[in-house]
């Protein structure tokens, strides 16, 4: 089925807009809520699944706050709303809470709890006063033995920006993304000597984007149609630091199981399947950059591929025509493959143009190949190098050596380890204007190719060796 011109240019946009993220759209509020229970994050099921403990730690927070300083980015540069949330320490005592290893005590607003014991003896003195009767003392406070200390002490904005649009005779649609990140570091504090017995730190992005589509178009003589719609959505940077904390009490609780702080009520749960998934996690954390990339090593330092091209002369004669080739490639890294590596392209293909020019070559070529991203498993990369052909059937038993330069780009993704498929363009500049053999105009020959392949790499890879997690003997907290 065909549809009218004014329907594809009506339902291009809306095509882009709902393959975008766009769940926000199909939920959009039309009628105000009622007060509900404060949504819960993933790091809330994480602290509730941890193993029970031996003995709950008495824990005492002052002031968890924002170290940042930071006010919250607008597009004109910044208002005077801070960036997150100062009420960090709340997040803190209820994830302490639902962690079931800590007993947290009040001591963000001790003064107040000062003022109102100093009110309920001053009660009880006047009501013995009055009726002779003897009230009994209000019990001691709690004391801590271990003080959390620490705070939110980054907010990176705009760490991760981009976008895409597109528009076609008045239909289009576009978005934009942004990503910002907030860090929190934690640690726990002996009451008795002092020592810092843990610190440890977690990180959670927060993501804010906006899609639209538009549709200006005169659908008849003096009529008009013009239509837009869109949504944005930001991540609440409220539930963001909540999941943050959350992360760093289950880091603290699993890494003081592992070094004896504090011990779970059944032994095996100090190998059990928490620590383990904790440990796991930790290792691969070694390998994962700063925007989430999980960064090793995946290809070895010797590759062999086979590769198939479309090749388009562009020489002396004219309505060149599109031929075939094939190519052989070995890359070779050194006892590293890393970003640079060195190729070495076989080759053999075919040329040609109108009915009169078509003629097959074999060539041999020596490169660099440089990866942009090498530990990842989606890289572009560049091509540049030279070489020589030579013609399959030389003229007069003749053989012919044209020298050539070699440009190129493409990009190379890793579906497995060891194995990649890529895909590039890259164009083959000769020396000399006697590829056609035929010497006309200013211009020496030369012709594009579109390639695609595969390369298997071989041998051992090297990757940095991640280390273990740290085990020492530290005296159990009474």
């Amino acid at each position: 089925m065909r549809f009218p011109v004014f329907t594809r240019r009506l339902l291009a946009p809306l095509a882009l807009l709902l393959t975008s993220s766009c769940a926000s759209y199909f939920h959009q509020p039309l009628t105000t809520e009622k007060a509900r229970l404060g949504a819960e994050v993933r790091g809330s099921a994480i602290l509730r699944s941890l193993p029970a403990p031996q003995e709950r730690v008495v824990v005492a927070v002052y002031k968890f706050r924002d170290q940042t300083g930071q006010y919250k980015p607008t597009a004109n540069g910044s208002s005077f709303s801070t960036a997150v949330t100062q009420g960090a320490t709340s997040i803190m005592l209820r994830a302490l809470e639902e962690s079931r290893w800590f007993d947290p005590i009040e001591r963000e607003n001790l003064g107040n709890l000062l003022n109102e014991r100093k009110i309920i003896r001053s009660s009880r003195a006047e009501y013995s006063d009055a009726t002779g009767q003897k009230e009994p003392a209000l019990p001691p406070l709690l004391f801590a033995g271990v003080i959390l200390e620490g705070g939110i002490i980054s907010y990176d904005a705009n760490m991760l920006t981009g976008g895409a649009g597109l528009r076609y005779f008045g239909a289009g649609a576009s978005g934009q993304y942004r990503q910002d990140r907030v860090t929190v570091y934690l640690r726990a504090i002996s009451t008795s000597n002092g020592e810092i017995l843990k610190t440890v730190y977690t990180s959670k992005t927060i993501l804010s984007q906006q899609v639209d589509a538009s549709l200006f178009q005169f659908v008849s003589f003096k009529r008009l149609l013009e239509t837009e719609t869109g949504f944005t959505y930001n991540e609440p940077s409220e539930m963001a630091v909540k999941e943050a904390i959350e992360k760093s009490v289950q880091a603290l609780v699993i890494e003081g199981i592992q070094e004896g702080l504090w011990l779970p009520r059944d032994p095996a749960d100090r190998n059990g399947r928490a620590v383990t998934e904790y440990v796991r996690e930790k290792q691969e954390n070694q390998s994962i950059d700063v925007l989430g990339r999980a960064l090793q090593e995946r290809r070895s330092s010797l590759g062999i591929g086979l590769t198939g091209a479309a090749q388009r002369y562009s020489g002396d004669f004219s309505r060149p025509q599109v031929q075939g080739g094939a190519e052989l490639t070995l890359r070779y890294g050194g006892a590293r493959s890393g970003r640079l590596v060195g190729v070495v392209n076989l080759g053999r293909g075919t040329l040609g143009a109108g009915d009169f020019y078509r003629e097959t070559f074999n060539y041999a070529e020596l490169a660099g190949h440089l990866r942009l991203f090498p530990e990842d498993k989606f890289t572009p990369y560049l091509l540049a190098g030279g070489g020589l052909t030579t013609r399959s059937q030389p003229a007069f038993g003749r053989t012919d050596l044209l020298p050539h330069m070699l440009v190129g780009m493409g990009m190379e993704v890793m579906p497995f380890d060891r194995l990649g498929i890529h895909l590039g363009i890259d164009n083959h500049y000769y020396l000399s204007d006697r590829l056609d053999r035929m010497t006309h105009g200013k211009y020496n020959d030369y012709y594009w190719s579109v390639r695609a392949g595969v390369v298997l790499y071989i041998g051992g890879r090297k990757s940095g060796p991640i280390p273990a997690a740290r085990s020492t003997s530290v005296p159990k907290l009474e």
